[in-house]
């Protein structure tokens, strides 16, 4: 009972801190911005991605409050016609310039490579480079509110992580975990304000940084063989002298990253090794997660069968507290929360395999991703 009693605390304290982030310091950027003064350049990277990419451009095309706006959109190898969906949709806008990219030279892993060609390709004007995904659609205010609050944080990079649209069954088991982890692991806060290069988190779909800043850290020079560039960029602004900021974006963007089963499965597995670093580690943490969120509702269901209420309403209580944490995180960030917080302990499990499976594709070098190796 000893046992069970403690793991509850931890649970209760682990809930407590997502109220805490969520609530107190977790950044939300207005949704009625003032104009922007500056230039910003708004950059597109894309590979195969004629399917998705013309709600993107729309959107990009239809942004308010920055008039000194410029997009650079580049086609990374496409083989499906994305560049001819481009023209179809920009027409001869002026403020778009589509660029044909080049294949990634040794050392570089495609994504970094092809957000550097944006990058030095962008108007030299401007202050502020705003890198997006293709399935990232933006609302008509997003880039002028995601700049105002890059400002008011004082800081070279800024994640305002968009509202992640759920449809499978998959999407919901595993797609609300991204926003759960950092809310519930990570301090906010102290992440801020800390110099300390780990303590670090990013999401790569929508990144707003300080273009001076940017430069400071080399750019994605600095992270050109890395599967997590995004994190690996907001570390690099540390270690330049810069500050990091996240905020919840779900009121400026939304984002659905994969379409089916496979590709989500496919997604994880080619990254979630890079997450954990050694295997050893990423073991500690999964089995962390299993034994605070898994195991209670197991020995809540063992405490009926076997006529020992106290150990059921204590597993009971675990269970109902991670439960808990994924409806504030939901609730604080525009995601689906009802009924699949129930389903938190499941959600678990999945990515406890999705996990196993990264490093075993990963030792076999068979991880990829765009057709392109990724380790």
């Amino acid at each position: 009972m000893t046992v069970l009693l403690v793991l509850l605390v931890a649970v209760a304290a682990l809930t407590g801190h997502t109220w805490l982030n969520a609530a107190r310091w977790l950044r939300r950027p207005t949704d009625r911005p003032d104009e922007i003064d500056e230039p910003v350049a708004v950059l597109l990277p894309l590979r195969d991605e004629a399917a998705r990419v013309t709600d993107c451009l729309r959107a990009l095309l239809a942004q308010r409050g920055v008039p000194d706006l410029r997009i650079v959109v580049l086609d990374d190898g496409s083989t499906d016609g994305t560049a001819d969906v481009v023209r179809a949709v920009v027409g001869d806008d002026p403020r778009v310039t589509l660029l044909s990219g080049v294949a990634p030279p040794p050392g570089w892993l495609g994504k970094p490579h092809a957000c550097w060609q944006l990058a030095t390709r962008a108007d030299p004007a401007a202050t502020v480079l705003v890198f997006v995904d293709a399935d990232v659609v933006l609302a008509p205010h997003a880039v002028a509110a995601a700049v105002t609050e890059l400002r008011a944080a004082d800081a070279t990079l800024l994640s305002p992580y968009p509202r992640i649209v759920v449809a499978t069954a998959a999407d919901r088991l595993v797609q609300p975990l991204l926003q759960w982890l950092w809310l519930t692991f990570l301090p906010l806060r102290a992440m801020e304000r800390s110099r300390r290069p780990s303590l670090a988190a990013a999401g790569g779909q929508f990144l707003v940084l300080d273009r001076a800043g940017y430069t400071a850290t080399g750019g994605h020079v600095a992270v050109a063989d890395k599967i997590l560039e995004d994190v690996e960029l907001a570390r690099a602004v540390k270690r330049a002298g810069g500050r990091i900021a996240l905020a919840d974006g779900s009121r400026l963007a939304t984002c659905r990253m994969y379409d089916d089963w496979p590709q989500l499965r496919d997604g994880y597995s080619k990254s979630l090794w890079a997450t954990f670093g050694h295997p050893g580690a990423a073991a500690v943490v999964v089995a962390m997660l299993l034994l605070l969120y898994t195991a209670p509702p197991l020995v809540a269901l063992a405490g009926v069968v076997a006529g020992a209420p106290g150990v059921a309403a204590v597993g009971l209580a675990g269970y109902l507290l991670g439960v808990a944490g994924r409806v504030l995180t939901g609730r604080s960030t525009g995601g689906r929360w009802w009924p699949d917080a129930l389903a938190h302990p499941v959600s678990l499990v999945v990515l406890g395999w999705l996990t196993l499976r990264s490093y075993h594709l990963r030792k076999r070098h068979r991880l990829t991703w765009r057709g392109r190796p990724v380790s």
